[in-house]
């Protein structure tokens, strides 16, 4: 059993701590809100992820795990300190070391025993080494204290079983002392251990989530010249899986990538690149096709009707995937805006993520459009002109054709995530537009017209 302190209790601190504590370790987390630490006493998870709520009271229960606004406490005799806190974007795509340098300095003014400081957030190349500097100049005590990086690798919305279940824990250390520390502390885990120096391991998270974010990327660029040739993405995508070389997963074409992580590193790392006076022209590319792809559904409809101006618009999934109630990069906060701006009346709904939407843009009007937030994915489909998917939800997929043609106005869908498959939506009389695919415009499209002129 090792002491640990986990600094930070978002996606990265609360998860890693949890399961940390899971697995035998005696866990404090420590965070600067007092609300948020009293909310986590009581059982209450602050964010939405799978499991993570059982897991939090079975363990606060056991006595394994605790959470606190006093960090000089939990600092003070832990063996080892991870740091879990955020690494914002910047305006010009670097990271924001901040709120790191503020745990950095905490911890250096804290500790009264040898410790192992570990930085689970995601840094530029090089970072672990300033922290390391930082913490032994302001160092209170004489103790010992390296750092070590250990980026994580989970995704939200299955964040819980990606850390119990990974492929493979990156460690990276610059002594056997702190190698040694980081092996104890996962020897639980039994999972595969691959062990770097620190600016390799800090790499290695960078480079995974970039070369992610380019095969999605990829998969976007072709499904558009599918579009234009003729071929179908999905079928392109299968036949591609069963090479070994290439993989099943991250094949599939849609309206972009969001979430707190691949946008951010893909731009963290094309300005690291520049800083050393070098152009990462792939990754600039998957930055470039991420951000067309996500209005692509938005131009696909404008190109389409005469107007938005006045038509009810449903809709369907608000966070950038399913699974959690993460607004951050979603392609609903690209496309809501341009909705509204043409006058449309919105009706969205989201099984999770409204509540978190509805703090940027709260229900009513705005400017000439407005917006309204619905419990059922009936009541926004009911008397829509148009629909937009823009997150593939369980209850999402699980409307059927049948349902958009007798619900909808004019039976006008606009799918960005390919859920439905298009010979049925053709049959139902539905008019389909997806990623990649061809389209159908059979039934409906004379009516559609005509409510267009009505409400232009």
């Amino acid at each position: 059993m090792v002491r640990i302190a986990v600094a930070g209790t978002g996606y990265v601190g609360l998860v890693a701590g949890v399961c940390f504590a899971e697995v035998g370790h005696q866990v404090t987390c420590v965070d600067i809100d007092e609300n948020k630490v009293n909310v986590m006493r009581s059982g209450v998870s602050p964010i939405f992820e799978a499991g993570l709520e059982e897991l939090m009271q079975k363990n606060y229960s056991a006595g394994r795990l605790n959470y606190t606004t006093d960090y000089q406490s939990a600092y003070r005799d832990a063996d080892a300190i991870f740091i879990g806190v955020g690494t914002p974007e910047q305006p010009d795509g670097s990271a924001n070391l901040s709120y790191i340098a503020t745990v950095a300095r905490q911890i250096a003014e804290s500790v009264e025993k040898d410790c192992l400081v570990v930085v689970k957030s995601t840094v530029p190349v090089g970072t672990n080494d300033k922290v390391e500097q930082f913490i032994r100049d302001f160092l209170v005590n004489d103790v010992r204290v390296e750092v070590a990086s250990n980026p994580e690798f989970l995704a939200q919305g299955s964040a819980v079983h990606d850390t119990l279940h990974a492929d493979r824990i990156i460690i990276g250390t610059e002594s056997k002392w702190a190698q040694e520390m980081l092996m104890q502390i996962y020897e639980p885990f039994h999972l595969p251990i691959v062990s770097v120096n620190r600016r390799s391991a800090e790499m290695i998270k960078y480079a995974s989530n970039d070369f992610l974010a380019l095969k999605i990327s990829y998969m976007n660029d072709i499904a558009n010249l599918c579009e234009l040739v003729g071929a179908d993405i999905q079928d392109v995508s299968r036949g591609m899986s069963f090479d070994e070389r290439i993989g099943s997963k991250f094949l599939n074409a849609g309206i972009g990538y969001g979430g707190s992580c691949f946008p951010k590193d893909t731009k963290a790392l094309e300005y690291i690149a520049k800083q050393h006076g070098y152009e990462l022209k792939t990754v600039k590319a998957a930055i470039d096709v991420n951000e067309e792809q996500k209005k692509i559904l938005y131009k696909k409809a404008s190109k389409r009707l005469i107007t938005l101006h006045g038509l009810k618009v449903a809709v369907l999934g608000l966070t950038f995937k399913p699974g959690t109630d993460d607004l951050r990069e979603a392609a609903s906060l690209e496309n809501v805006p341009l909705l509204l701006e043409q006058g449309a009346d919105i009706y969205a709904y989201d099984p999770v993520g409204a509540e978190n939407f509805a703090r940027i843009y709260p229900e009513g009007k705005h400017g000439r459009g407005s917006i309204t937030y619905v419990d059922h994915i009936e009541h926004a489909l009911d008397g829509a002109n148009v629909c937009f998917i823009f997150t593939e939800w369980g209850e999402v997929k699980a409307i059927t054709p049948e349902m958009y043609k007798k619900l909808m106005r004019t039976p006008l869908v606009y799918d960005g995530r390919n859920i439905h498959s298009v010979a049925q939506m053709q049959e139902a009389g539905v008019e389909y537009h997806s990623i990649g695919r061809k389209h159908t415009s059979k039934e409906g499209s004379k009516e559609l017209k005509d409510n267009e002129l009505q409400y232009s």
